[in-house]
């Protein structure tokens, strides 16, 4: 079955983009993050255009996010204070990244921009993740001996940066600045690229801020509602490139997802999920660049423009 998107100029398979919206809500349940760095490639793939899938996805990620975030808060796993800090930076730093996106869009470069930043940015960060998730594995099944070594308490980076702020939840004292500028960055990636940042943002706040993981993945998502929902807001005003047809179908999987995916989470080994994704990543970030040298059929085409 298929319907047309209006804004993406194209029809799709209902069942194939709500299965997408599904496997992106599990993961986001399960590691605190949007999903929205593996969903904007697939609809890549699909043939939606870049500057479409980005903004759409925004409205995507706001769906799953609040609903993984109902199941954090049950357990209470969100740091509420951090993430006001972390939404107040972030909801400026949206509006900035979507305004770098109308001048990067009117320039003609926002495709190519989108596709390579995707490429470099999964290629990072799933060889990371696959680094990490092979060497705990190795560690936790004795085929590799870990070297002790004394531990020592570590400290939050920029620990002796001014106007320090204490968030009694997750048990520390770091500078407002750190924060501040952790969600401004974060604002700014939503918007270009069309994701959560739960993935680039989660471990910051556990090696930069201190935070303990549970929290980190909790508050992660309550950032995330805020700062897309602003983004959309802008992408959609601003640039018209959110398809609301399209965001409504991965939704319908991505909620009912989410809620899966923060059950698997609280049973599954964690390592092996990270394994699973990692190679995920690493999969998704090799088609894309296999992409950007591949001819295509039409080398041009004529698209009536809306602007």
């Amino acid at each position: 079955m298929h319907i047309y998107l209006p804004i993406a100029e194209q029809s799709v398979n209902i069942l194939s983009l709500i299965l997408m919206g599904g496997i992106v809500g599990i993961l986001s349940g399960i590691f605190g993050v949007g999903g929205g760095f593996l969903i904007t490639p697939m609809l890549l793939f699909f043939g939606i255009s870049p500057a479409v899938a980005v903004g759409s996805q925004a409205a995507q990620i706001l769906g799953s996010s609040v609903s993984g975030v109902f199941g954090h808060l049950r357990r209470r796993n969100v740091d509420i204070k951090m993430g006001t800090v972390l939404v107040t930076s972030g909801v400026f730093g949206s509006l900035f990244g979507v305004l770098l996106f109308a001048v990067l869009r009117g320039f003609g470069y926002i495709d190519f921009i989108v596709r390579v930043s995707y490429v470099l940015l999964l290629g990072s960060v799933g060889f990371l993740m696959f680094r990490e998730s092979i060497r705990a594995y190795l560690i936790t099944s004795g085929k590799l001996k870990m070297k002790r070594r004394r531990v020592k308490k570590k400290r939050a980076i920029g620990a002796n940066f001014p106007i320090k702020m204490r968030f009694r939840q997750s048990g520390i004292y770091v500078s407002i600045f750190l924060p501040i500028f952790l969600g401004f960055n974060i604002g700014i990636l939503s918007a270009i690229l069309g994701v959560g940042g739960g993935f680039v943002m989660v471990p910051a706040m556990i090696y930069i801020l201190g935070m303990p993981t549970r929290l980190a993945i909790g508050t992660s998502l309550f950032q995330v509602i805020f700062v897309t929902a602003n983004a959309t807001f802008w992408q959609a005003g601003l640039n018209h490139n959110v398809d609301i047809l399209l965001a409504i179908l991965l939704l319908l999987g991505s909620v009912v997802g989410a809620q899966f995916g923060v059950r698997i989470g609280a049973k599954v080994d964690g390592t092996k999920l990270r394994l699973i994704l990692a190679v995920i990543v690493l999969v998704v970030a090799v088609a894309l660049l296999i992409g950007l040298f591949i001819t295509p059929d039409d080398v041009y085409s004529i698209r009536l423009s809306s602007q």
